[in-house]
């Protein structure tokens, strides 16, 4: 008799079906996701999310009879009118079905659909425009270690385990030698014997010299290393986790940075996040607030939080280099950093901004990337940061209007990590 097993993970759902109605409703979704992404916190980003859909926007087109006419219907199960009884045709309008509560009538409910992690992220991604490839890596790719898992009896020459292969040999030796030792040393025992009583010339005497000799053959015979006793080592690809990482997340919170700069703030901080815990199994978030001066805050304080006032960059950069030698030694910690600013900040203050980074942060961060928002020319802060850019590699800056655009700041960190 066949067994089939069914091993889908969506063997309980219609994936196709579910794909189109993705597929459909794509731009409620997205508006959901947008919602939701607005509500969470940066470390809470990839997991599903529950999405409500008004009942007028699934209704499906549908032929009906109007209003006016004569017509003759018979229902199943009528007991309150016979053949020939007039039935009052409601008013137009009055018989509709409602999405609202009432004391009376029926209503439709809104239609819950949930969708999981992954639909979430692409959702999140297709936002983003990034391209397919990065969707994949983001929301599934693991990266593998070769690893020893034990050891197997068939395998190449170059991964023999020496060890393991003459201890097999040894214990296979002494298994298949002891008891033909046993016999040998009992014969010759009895061939002592009769030497001792004058009787070591008699026919007893040859047959137990012929048997030792036997035996003898027989235990050199023996190899010292059988094809049987060979132990290859055995590498298989588990995930891998790396270390820990600490994300720095800098942001300028000066009067020019209204919600919706924050807003690209967040998702490109998100985007770095999402990154970051594809390789890294700890990741601790710090944030840091500043206009004239910085502040080290939890995540709601620093994206909602309606303080503001001139601008220094350097004094964030400052706070960033003592949490840095205090709380995260670059021995034991991988750094990332992510800033975001409109570009607004002192003339004099850009020059020794620059200077901090060279000196002090950037010789212990794994990147660095800087995001400016704001669609106008670039000013003294841009320009200090240039000199930086040529000096390191792993240092980007990308000028940006919209969600679109966050991409480019992460095409050169995905072409470093593959490299």
């Amino acid at each position: 008799m066949t067994t089939f097993v069914d091993r889908r993970k969506n063997k309980h759902k219609s994936a196709v079906n579910r794909r189109r109605f993705i597929q459909r409703y794509r731009e409620q979704l997205k508006k959901a996701v947008s919602n939701a992404i607005s509500e969470r916190s940066i470390t809470n980003t990839d997991k599903g999310e529950k999405v409500t859909i008004p009942a007028k926007d699934i209704t499906e087109p549908r032929f009906a009879h109007g209003y006016g006419g004569v017509r003759e219907l018979t229902y199943p199960g009528n007991k309150e009118f016979s053949r020939g009884d007039h039935i009052p045709r409601p008013p137009i309008g009055k018989g509709q079905q409602g999405s609202k509560a009432s004391n009376k009538g029926e209503g439709l409910d809104d239609f819950i659909f949930e969708i999981s992690r992954e639909e979430f992220l692409d959702l999140f991604f297709d936002d983003l425009e990034l391209p397919d490839l990065i969707k994949k890596e983001l929301a599934k790719m693991t990266n593998y270690k070769r690893m020893h898992a034990g050891y197997v009896k068939y395998g190449s020459p170059t991964n023999i385990n020496v060890i393991r292969s003459m201890r097999n040999a040894m214990g296979r030796r002494i298994a298949l030698g002891n008891p033909l030792k046993k016999h040998i040393a009992a014969a010759q025992m009895k061939l002592k014997e009769l030497h001792d009583t004058h009787e070591g010339s008699g026919p007893l005497a040859e047959t137990l010299q012929d048997e030792i000799k036997h035996l003898q053959k027989r235990l050199k015979k023996i190899p010292f290393i059988d094809e049987f006793d060979l132990r290859y080592n055995l590498r298989i690809d588990r995930p891998e986790m790396t270390t820990q990482a600490v994300m720095f997340c800098l942001m300028d919170v000066s009067g020019s940075m209204d919600e919706v700069k924050k807003d690209l703030a967040k998702r490109f901080f998100l985007l770095l996040y999402l990154f970051l815990s594809k390789n890294y199994e700890k990741i601790d978030v710090v944030f840091i607030r500043h206009h004239t001066t910085a502040k080290h805050v939890e995540e709601q304080e620093f994206f909602y939080s309606r303080e503001t006032g001139g601008t220094v960059v350097s004094s964030a950069l400052e706070m960033m280099r003592n949490i840095i030698q205090q709380q995260y030694p670059y021995t034991e910690w991988n750094i990332y950093a992510a800033q975001a600013s409109d570009g607004d900040n002192w003339n004099a203050d850009s020059p020794y901004c620059r200077d901090i980074l060279i000196n002090d942060i950037l010789p212990y961060v794994q990147y660095y990337a800087y995001i400016e928002i704001m669609p106008r020319h670039h000013q003294s802060l841009w320009q200090a940061y240039l000199d930086v850019k040529k000096r390191y590699k792993y240092f980007a800056m990308q000028h940006i209007n919209d969600r679109t655009q966050i991409y480019p700041v992460f095409r050169e960190l995905f072409k470093r990590h593959s490299s």
